[in-house]
């Protein structure tokens, strides 16, 4: 995967290599969508979604101080944003060459067969978690735990609330992100199509829907009541444009995003966004903002993907894409090797930083320790994640070299016989 502002250099070739050349820029061109190249794993999407990872679950814990340290704080996106793009551009990147190589069948196959093991996180992160939030609830004779991780639901009423949570339909508190990541895996296929068939026109039926989505307010419905947290039907519009951005889509936009006006566009637009969540924590600020850019701007909806949310995210991506190559030293840092690690692992490490953000937020309400003790959870946490996720990274390493000794066995007995 090449960056979005990397530059092909053009070197002379042999004239007989020119006719294969030509062939394989004629087959190229007779696609779509560009099939990404074979090479060695993009770093930077592990190591932003391991960033994601990281901000998700310090922002799921109580304010404190160390939670000015997540870009919610500064602008209108968060790490939702993160997140969702890195995961449709990595599942195009995926699922969009098996498409091309092995047929829709075989790749419909294999996104289903995703989409379901991210389903059965989900059950299983679902029943961990209300085991987790009873027991301390009852433990420590504090209702307001149930209340507040809005399980009260099931409490009353456990069968008909097993049946909604399989549905995807009841959620407690910070568990709205995989049934969000099930139902786009779910449409992954439908969108591979289309953009196998015209990229660019897939994307503006994504922005069409978007559109249609915020004019008739539709939305998917919460059980016992409400709507989904993270609606569907808008936030599709990233998870399509990060995998048409792994398509082709992103070299296509290389010449503007290596533009001087787009990078001063972006950096205008990021200290207008912080200036204006600045006026949040600063009430004297607020009279600065005119009146009618608020009545405009307000509510910043995060339900249903507000624009200006969206805008943020490319802004900073368009940032991030330019100043941060692919071939970045720093990629290679043992520093950067635990949130890497966080990004390749990512279903496990999200499942366990729900876990430790509700054992954190207990802690914090029962103890009282304040900014040390919150600190010092967070910097715990994020050390649990990078160790677990190291774990898997070296069973499935040992595994692998295993099943690979064991086939070069089988290939020396079937010489020798």
């Amino acid at each position: 995967m090449a960056s979005v502002v990397d530059r092909v250099t053009g070197l002379p070739v042999p004239a007989a290599a020119e006719a294969p050349a030509r062939d394989a820029a004629a087959v190229a061109s007779s696609r779509s969508i560009a099939l990404p190249a074979v090479g060695e794993r993009e770093l930077r999407l592990d190591l932003f979604r391991g960033l994601a990872l990281w901000l998700i679950f310090v922002d799921h814990l109580p304010p404190s101080l160390l939670t000015w340290l997540t870009i919610r704080n500064y602008g209108f996106s968060d790490a939702t944003e993160i997140f969702i793009f890195i995961s449709g551009y990595t599942a195009a990147f995926v699922y969009g060459r098996a498409l091309l190589e092995s047929g829709f069948i075989v790749a419909t196959a294999r996104i289903l067969r995703r989409a379901w093991q991210i389903y059965v996180a989900h059950v299983f992160l679902f029943t961990i978690f209300l085991a987790e939030i009873s027991y301390v609830a009852t433990s420590f004779e504090n209702p307001l735990y149930s209340e507040e991780m809005g399980i009260m639901d099931f409490l009353k009423q456990p069968d008909v609330t097993i049946i909604q949570a399989l549905l995807l339909r009841f959620r407690p508190v910070n568990m709205d992100v995989l049934p969000l990541y099930i139902v786009l895996m779910l449409s992954l296929p439908l969108i591979l199509v289309l953009m196998r068939w015209r990229a660019d026109l897939t994307l503006a039926l994504s922005v069409l829907l978007y559109a249609v989505t915020w004019e008739y307010d539709l939305s998917f419905s919460a059980y016992p009541n409400g709507v989904w947290m993270f609606n569907p039907l808008a936030w599709q519009l990233l998870f399509v444009f990060g995998a048409w951005c792994a398509l082709g889509g992103a070299q296509r936009m290389s010449r503007i995003l290596s533009s001087n006006i787009t990078l001063w566009v972006c950096i205008v637009y990021l200290i207008a966004a912080f200036f204006v969540t600045l006026t949040w924590y600063v009430p004297q600020l607020g009279h600065v903002l005119p009146r009618w850019i608020e009545q405009w701007m307000y509510p910043i909806d995060k339900t249903d993907l507000d624009v200006l949310r969206f805008a943020h995210f490319l802004a900073l991506a368009a940032i991030t894409v330019r100043f941060l190559p692919r071939h970045w030293s720093g990629l290679k840092s043992p520093w950067l090797k635990p949130m890497i690690l966080c990004g390749q692992h990512s279903l496990e490490i999200f499942c366990l930083g729900v876990f430790l953000a509700f054992a954190g937020h207990f802690i914090l309400a029962e103890g009282a320790g304040g900014a040390a003790l919150h600190a010092l959870i967070s910097i715990c946490g994020i050390v649990i994640m990078s160790c677990v996720a190291w774990l898997i990274s070296w069973y499935k390493h040992s595994a692998d070299k295993s099943a690979k000794k064991g086939a070069r066995g089988n290939a020396d007995l079937a010489g020798g016989g």
